[in-house]
């Protein structure tokens, strides 16, 4: 795998704080953030084409106790990329577009172990964006993603506004494997606005299942009305619906699996 090259790098970096300044046009990653504790990130801007390769925003791996907010994100990648080993992360009052969204992953590639807990995604606008909110995860990966909220999101022509994608594969083909990173816990809250192709997709692992997906005050409507677009996806996706949502998720599976997965040393993180 080629490594991202960074416009700016903190590594190993305790209580570090980036504010004022604007990152254009970043070879690849803009800004990253690796073994680090004690991140604040605010009034920045990130600007790049939304064609350009690999050009995250703001890449977050093993790091804890993280701070972003009052931002302006604009790339070719992810806004904010969220890799193995974060924790207590929280993001608010971001602008972000063109991008991909916000994303947790991808997690378990080469069959690794992957934990990430107690995420928060909050009063975000997201604007002509691939994806909103997302979190994928490799086949044959273990671990777990848990303790996620994302909430209060304003969505202007997004293709595919909310995702969970356990059989992530950015290539040709992928292998079928019945490990994968566990998935509960997910909280959606007052995400509303307009998507260009389906406004939810859930696929979940089948030994796997995600489970716990909460879903409140959602409302995602299509940019043109007159174009039949793609319905709301879930596959092995068990939760709770607490609110009526446009459009109706009929598909997730209300409650816990009958065959509730045993944990394992493995999957705990």
């Amino acid at each position: 795998q080629q490594k991202k090259l960074q416009a700016v790098r903190f590594y190993g970096s305790l209580n570090a704080t980036v504010t004022g300044i604007t990152i254009q046009n970043s070879p690849q990653c803009h800004l990253k953030f690796d073994n680090c504790i004690g991140v604040m990130v605010h009034h920045i801007r990130v600007s790049s084409p939304g064609d350009s390769p690999n050009t995250d925003g703001v890449h977050l791996q093993n790091s804890r106790d993280v701070l972003i907010h009052s931002s302006t994100l604009g790339c070719g990648d992810d806004c904010i990329s969220i890799q193995t080993g974060c924790t207590n992360v929280y993001i608010h009052d971001v602008n972000c577009g063109p991008g991909h969204g916000i994303s947790i992953g991808s997690l378990g590639r080469y069959n690794t172990r992957a934990c990430v807990s107690n995420i928060t995604v909050k009063n975000v606008n997201m604007h002509n964006t691939m994806t909103g909110v997302r979190i994928k995860t490799w086949q044959g990966g273990s671990g777990s993603v848990s303790g996620i909220m994302f909430s209060d999101i304003q969505l202007t022509e997004v293709q595919f506004p909310i995702v969970i994608d356990q059989f992530y594969c950015d290539k040709s083909t992928c292998k079928n494997q019945s490990s994968a990173v566990s998935v509960s816990g997910i909280n959606y809250q007052r995400i509303k606005g307009t998507y260009t192709v389906k406004p939810v997709h859930f696929a979940c692992s089948d030994n796997l299942p995600c489970i716990d997906i909460s879903l409140t005050s959602i409302e995602l409507k299509p940019l043109q009305e007159k174009y039949h677009l793609y319905d709301p996806f879930c596959w092995a996706t068990y939760g709770e619906l607490n609110t009526p949502t446009t459009p109706p998720i009929e598909c997730l599976q209300i409650g816990k699996p009958t065959s509730n997965r045993p944990q394992t040393d493995r999957d705990t993180c």
